[in-house]
């Protein structure tokens, strides 16, 4: 998710849970052949295991993007085919790219041809008048027939002019139905769902029906839903962390990115959402919204102190979220 999955992210969401798969946001193959690469690429270890999202229609600077980002040891690429952003458009990528699924083929295959890691598109059920069913597996159909095998499927249609980013992922209706439909027409090829997906129990459920889920922003938004995946999708049997004792474990790291140089809220930005629903929420949120923005050297971590202690001595009666 763009301008939300960093490494700040992605970190704090690896404290949460030892088994998922993190993604990046998604990262232009212009940008990785033009850009400063360390900081478009780079992660830290602990990230593991971590995908890259690559946005393009060019399959030789594609290829020679994951060519590069391969050196960095990602676990996976995902190429984008869903994000129905203006900006994305412009760049003739994204949900847009549904309709020309035979250069989405070009461009995996010359993906594949350029690394050993497994190479996976995400995409849209559609876009604009499509039928939800005709466009979604004749897309697959032609990359499956080019050698795809992994496909992450938002399960809404996305509408390229006249809805914005945000109301793409709530107005076109969900439709498990069709993609259910489409693992069962094609049980050799991996499905994920995606879209929607509020809660572990809803995930569980679907589960039945696909390879896997994907969760976003209901990840972001209540992190703390993290701290069960080991356990309710992995089968984990070691204990789970609180979010009080993530949020504590998380310390140290956080420690060492504002020695690296890191800005205090673009860590704990990505937190808020973690005592959702608990006594001191509120206060969680609060303090870390005034203070880390503005904070620096020992002050940064002092903030990140005050609202754990606004956690640790809530009572009850006091706000809540």
């Amino acid at each position: 998710m763009m301008d939300w999955t960093d490494r700040n992210c992605r970190a704090f969401h690896r404290h949460l849970t030892r088994h998922a798969l993190l993604y990046t946001e998604m990262v232009t193959a212009d940008a990785i052949l033009h850009g400063d690469r360390d900081r478009l690429l780079g992660y830290d270890q602990m990230e593991h295991p971590v995908a890259l999202q690559l946005g393009g229609s060019e399959p030789e600077k594609l290829a020679h993007a994951a060519r590069i980002s391969a050196e960095y040891g990602y676990r996976e690429i995902n190429l984008n085919v869903g994000c129905p952003s203006e900006r994305v458009q412009s760049g003739a990528f994204g949900a847009c790219l549904m309709r020309e699924p035979d250069l989405v083929a070009d461009c995996l295959s010359a993906m594949r041809e350029a690394v050993k890691l497994p190479v996976t598109v995400k995409h849209r059920l559609g876009v604009d008048d499509d039928d939800p069913r005709d466009r979604l597996f004749s897309f697959v159909e032609t990359q499956a027939k080019a050698g795809t095998t992994t496909f992450i499927v938002h399960a809404r249609k996305a509408w390229l002019k006249g809805l914005s980013p945000k109301e793409n992922r709530e107005i076109p209706p969900l439709d498990y139905e069709v993609v259910a439909e489409l693992k069962r027409a094609y049980p050799q090829l991996e499905i994920i769902l995606n879209g929607g997906i509020a809660e572990l129990d809803m995930a569980a459920r679907e589960l039945e029906r696909v390879d896997g889920v994907m969760l976003g922003r209901a990840a972001y938004h209540e992190p703390a839903l993290l701290l069960q995946v080991d356990s309710r999708i992995f089968g984990d049997t070691a204990p789970a962390k609180s979010a009080d004792q993530a949020a504590r474990d998380f310390r140290p790291w956080i420690i060492r990115r504002l020695e690296q140089g890191a800005n205090l809220h673009a860590i704990t930005r990505h937190m808020l959402g973690l005592f959702a629903g608990r006594p001191g929420a509120r206060m969680w949120r609060r303090v870390l919204s005034e203070k880390a923005p503005g904070a620096r050297g020992v002050g940064a971590i002092a903030a990140y102190d005050e609202a754990l202690l606004r956690i640790v001595h809530s009572e009850p009666a006091s706000a809540g979220a």
